[in-house]
């Protein structure tokens, strides 16, 4: 559909085919994530973690989105999406679009990669291409580490048919009693508590024609089946088949209705691994019809929720080559580096504050009070910035009271021994823990019971609202006043994930972002009713409107004859009022760039309604995670980073917080960012207005790595005087 100009007042921006649906653009979204695999350019050992990150956010979608749907199917739910879709229309959707991606997935690693890896000495094989010599160590192996693990399944009228576990790897077992000649059915899992590629040792690492390997293995399924005999002794065993199944893993937690939220979300957590419906069943191509409708039917599974492979199951394991000693095949390392103006904070570590210490060495209060600091991960060290702040924080005499939301955090995080220890001296502790952080509710649950035990005090945020924001607040006695500390993210407070996503951070003592935050806290852990903030744009409460508010603006300056300009970076952008707001300014004549890492539902490049648009996307070696929204403002620009997406979830249902960035240096840096993304042309992709991606080429000398150049402008940082 097109429009003219002169349709701009009375424009219908519920049109369906204004919108693009939610649930393709994340599919496309996994296609470029795919596609680094796919990619020659990408060292080999990366080209299998792509193929398995691909693996890996199918679990998830299928757990929860395609679940969803299913769910909204079974209860006869008719709403339309944006784009006009049923339930029902998006699953169909879903399958005709995906199934060629998994062949192409399966295609690549099965006839491409596995030679890629053979040619570099790495050797996946099959069971029955081993020797004799090989095929007896992997007997042995069998006996000794496996075969104790095993659990096999009859399935016959006394035995009905078992739980099959979420995300479980699974034998499904033919075999006839030679004295009954009746056919008898099994099944066996395959131990996830085992690896999943059985390692050959370095002297059998060669072929049937001697050819010597850096590394061998076989997958452990093969190595079970292969010696099945030893669990269904005196049976004959006539074909086996491999078959994975996921599950509905979302939770379900009625917050009004439960006294206790960590115990009821205990109770759903253990329920997801148990009593949830299946969703997807995945076979080998080569599965009888027979054991495919009995898995099927048994599953209570329709044949549309069936997925052939023609190849490995569960590729979301190849994850464990990256482990091979072969630098060669990956990205060269990359260390996360300390900007110079963070090398003089005095490290302390488990409280010691002995260690070595330069001479100028001073306190990271004293640097925050000479300017604002803005650190860019993973480029910037996670552990000499935001770590160490909590750290010192935790140990400083002076520091009265430290406040934080956490989100998500690793399994050792040593910020949360920080926590402990800030504790442990008599601060006053208070962490805001998200309990229903989807997937990470379990460790979620561990460190609130230790902070609790600590004596922290521990709070689970707000009644129907997920609180994402990434805050810390940080109270300081200084002479004869209160000064308070601020850290402001796009990240969670994770070290783990600090080194593998894009994300910014912000620390500050204005005195307006302190107070602000001081409100913040007090909205999430008391009775405030805070509805308004001097800086921040916080969600629920305030964040939708100011956003509108300042596309609007942009609008206006342009219809004045001014030069409306906006640029967006975020995850997502879904929420339909920012999407007509963002149209109505493309009309107006403004210039937007958008960089939207994965679902844009934003139609671009459509004429009469959005020519002004341009959204990219950019897939590479880490994900782009960090939110910076910039405007012009007729000349009086102003640039925002925070935690929220312009996703209806965000803005209408999780508490997040989004800051103005009003340090000079900072905003610099920040459009510099935003620049050097816009010039992308190695990992940037171009949303067309059918919704498809393409990507950008160049020649070979012209290439535009953005993320290798935030590594050489991060290690020239770590040399160079802050702002010089």
């Amino acid at each position: 559909m097109t429009y003219t100009k002169n349709d701009t007042a009375t424009l219908n921006l519920k049109t369906t085919e204004d919108y693009l649906n939610r649930e393709l653009s994340w599919l496309a979204f996994n296609y470029r994530v795919l596609h680094e695999g796919i990619d020659d350019r990408t060292p080999l050992l990366e080209r299998l973690k792509f193929l398995a990150i691909f693996s890996s956010n199918l679990d998830e979608y299928f757990m929860v989105r395609v679940a969803a749907l299913k769910q909204q199917v079974n209860a006869e739910v008719t709403k339309l999406t944006l784009d006009g879709r049923t339930p029902s229309e998006q699953l169909e959707a879903i399958n005709e679009n995906l199934r060629p991606l998994v062949k192409q997935q399966t295609d690549l690693f099965e006839n491409v990669l596995k030679q890629e890896l053979e040619i570099e000495g790495i050797y996946l094989t099959n069971y029955v291409d081993l020797t004799q010599e090989q095929r007896s160590y992997l007997h042995t192996y069998f006996e000794e580490h496996i075969f104790p693990v095993l659990t096999p399944l009859a399935v016959d009228p006394s035995h009905p048919f078992p739980y099959i576990s979420n995300l479980s790897l699974n034998l499904a077992v033919l075999l006839r009693d030679p004295d009954t000649d009746e056919e008898l059915f099994a099944r066996v899992k395959v131990p996830q508590v085992l690896p999943r590629f059985v390692s050959l040792p370095q002297e059998l690492c060669h072929s049937l024609n001697g050819k010597v390997w850096v590394w061998t293995g076989v997958p452990l399924e093969q190595v079970i089946a292969h010696n099945l005999d030893a669990l269904f002794t005196g049976m004959v065993i006539q074909e086996c088949h491999p078959f994975r199944v996921t599950r509905n893993a979302d939770l379900a937690v009625e917050e009004d209705e439960a006294d206790d939220l960590l115990l009821a979300i205990e109770q759903e957590v253990r329920k997801r691994w148990l009593g949830k419906s299946a969703v997807r069943l995945e076979i080998h191509a080569s599965t009888p019809e027979a054991v495919r409708d009995r898995l099927r039917t048994d599953l209570e599974l329709a044949e549309f929720d069936v997925y052939d492979i023609e190849g490995m199951l569960g590729l979301k394991d190849l994850f464990f080559f990256l482990s091979l000693p072969c630098s060669h095949l990956k990205d060269k390392p990359w260390h996360p580096v300390v900007p110079h103006f963070l090398s003089r904070v005095k490290e302390i570590v488990d409280g010691n504050e002995d260690g070595e210490i330069q001479q100028d060495g001073t306190d990271f209060f004293t640097l925050i009070r000479n300017g604002d600091i803005l650190v860019h991960h993973p480029y910037h060290s996670f552990t000499a910035s935001v770590q160490q702040f909590i750290t010192q924080a935790a140990y400083d005499p002076d520091v009265l009271a430290i406040k934080m939301t956490l989100y998500r955090t690793s399994g050792d995080s040593p910020i949360i021994n920080a926590l402990i220890a800030a504790a442990a001296n008599q601060k006053q502790v208070a962490v805001l823990v998200e309990l229903k952080a989807r997937f990470d509710e379990e460790n979620n649950i561990n460190w609130a019971k230790k902070l609790e035990q600590a004596g922290v005090h521990v709070v689970y945020g707000l009644v129907g609202l997920k609180t994402h924001t990434k805050t810390i607040l940080v109270v300081r006695q200084e002479k004869n006043k209160i000064r308070r500390y601020v850290h402001i993210g796009t990240g969670n407070y994770n070290p783990k994930t600090a080194n593998l996503y894009t994300d910014l951070g912000l620390f500050t003592c204005r005195e307006d972002l302190g107070t602000d935050l001081t409100n913040l806290f007090n909205l999430l852990t008391g009775y405030s009713r805070q509805k308004s903030f001097r800086k921040l744009l916080v969600a629920p409460i305030n964040m939708r409107d100011r956003m509108i508010e300042m596309i609007d603006r942009e609008t206006e300056h342009s219809r004045k004859g001014g030069s409306g300009r906006i640029v967006a970076k975020m995850n997502a952008l879904v929420d339909p009022p920012i999407i007509q707001a963002l149209y109505a300014a493309s009309q107006a004549g403004v210039k937007i760039d958008l960089i939207i890492r994965g679902i844009c539902c934003l139609r671009p490049n459509t004429e009469g309604l959005s020519e002004n648009i341009r959204v990219i996307s950019v897939v590479g070696r880490f994900l782009e995670h960090s939110r910076i929204f910039y405007f012009h403002n007729n000349g009086q620009e102003e640039i925002y980073i925070g935690s929220a997406d312009w996703m209806t979830r965000n803005l209408s249902r999780r508490v997040e917080a989004i800051t103005p960035i009003e340090s000079p240096q900072a905003f610099l840096e920040l459009q510099e960012i935003l620049g050097v993304l816009l010039a992308d042309n190695r990992h940037a992709w171009e949303l067309q207005s059918d919704g498809k991606y393409i990507q950008r080429q160049s020649p070979e000398d012209q290439v535009q790595n953005a993320q290798a150049i935030f590594m050489k402008m991060a290690l020239k940082a770590s040399t160079d005087d802050y702002g010089s």
